[in-house]
């Protein structure tokens, strides 16, 4: 059986180091696990002191400092340098470790990541992705879609752009399992002339690759119908696309409370609904993902929730461990190293009709 090594930011996120803790050690149970823990050691150990059955899968790199969820990102080297999220992302750089896990502070573990991880070959931009359900008209054996960038950058060139949709799409393939993901590209209207030039020559690249099955433009009323499995889009776009999903989530469970407190056939519907209202809560809940990962570094890196519990953590490392055994990474280099090559191949941009 192999052994999966992963270095977990033991000090990230708001139920840090408990919750943490305790979601390594469910994972553990598996054998298959050597996790490295950064944070305070002393701290750490307490909570181990819990789980003796499986300590010995769990060595404890002890870092002193930890980033607070309001650190500014670009202070993190300078007040932060013996942080447990730096310290893991070194030991990841180092290649003692196939993969990073982190519910801390969003912007400062891209940051660390980029500053110690190398980017896959070609990849200039790496791109924080995220999962959400959808109404799942594609059929699909789970109801998520995939949407990237969700805020590692604001803005992006055309090429970037191209990139998240072929990283995208490997993601899909191994993640979701789908041998030829559907993937679309976020934008004003339907047709292949909306958006602007960057948006119209993205929108024909697309199209014409035969690494991607490309659906075409999607609007923003088409994201949770699940007509797609990869949403590709810009930073700032991909944001406030899921914010507003999550506002609209809560606001319907707000209005769903408020809706049975007026009348009693509707306090008897929602009873009535109440089995099916759990089982859509527990798909669509982010503690069953596990974590949103970054895409385009040599390794993987995954950004799970600051309120992660510790079912949230064991979720994102069999996630990790997933994605190591399939061997996203490399899958993602061989995508951009092929479009890389054939793109900008003259005979390729003379039959596309592209001007590079």
């Amino acid at each position: 059986m192999r052994l999966y090594r992963l270095a977990i930011d033991g000090m990230g996120g708001d139920n840090a180091p408990k919750a943490i803790v305790e979601g390594v050690c469910r994972a553990c149970e598996a054998g298959n696990l050597q996790i490295l823990l950064t944070g305070d050691k002393d701290l750490l150990e307490a909570e181990l002191a819990h789980f003796p059955n499986v300590r010995k899968y769990i060595e404890v790199i002890h870092a002193p400092q930890s980033i607070p969820m309001d650190a500014k990102p670009r202070e993190i080297f300078e007040k932060y340098p013996d942080s447990s999220m730096i310290k893991a992302a070194e030991i990841v750089s180092s290649g003692q470790a196939d993969a990073l896990i982190s519910a801390g502070n969003t912007g400062a573990l891209i940051l660390a990541s980029a500053q110690s991880i190398p980017r896959i070959k070609g990849v200039h931009r790496t791109a924080l992705a995220a999962v959400y359900p959808t109404s799942n008209a594609l059929d699909r054996e789970d109801i998520f879609s995939l949407i990237l960038d969700v805020g590692a950058n604001i803005t992006v060139d055309r090429d970037h752009m191209i990139h998240f949709a072929l990283m995208g799409s490997a993601y899909a393939q191994k993640v979701k399992g789908v041998e030829k993901p559907l993937v679309g590209l976020l934008n004003m209207g339907s047709e292949n002339n909306k958006g602007g030039p960057k948006y119209i020559e993205v929108n024909r690249i697309l199209e014409s690759l035969p690494h991607i099955n490309f659906y075409g433009n999607i609007e923003g009323s088409d994201l949770m119908k699940g007509v797609i499995d990869v949403v590709v889009t810009e930073g700032f776009i991909g944001n406030i696309a899921v914010k507003t999903m999550e506002g609209v989530a809560e606001a319907a469970m707000g209005l769903g409370r408020l809706a049975i407190r007026k009348k009693l056939i509707w306090k008897l519907g929602m009873l009535l609904l109440s089995g099916g209202i759990r089982k859509v809560k527990k798909i669509s809940d982010y503690q069953e993902y596990g974590g949103a990962p970054i895409l385009g570094l040599e390794k993987l890196v995954l950004k799970c929730h600051g309120r992660s519990t510790p079912r949230a953590i064991e979720n994102a490392i069999k996630l990790a461990v997933k994605c190591s055994r399939d061997d996203l990474v490399n899958t993602m280099k061989v995508a951009i190293n092929s479009f890389e090559q054939e793109f900008t191949h003259p005979d390729y941009v003379h039959i596309a009709g592209f001007d590079t």
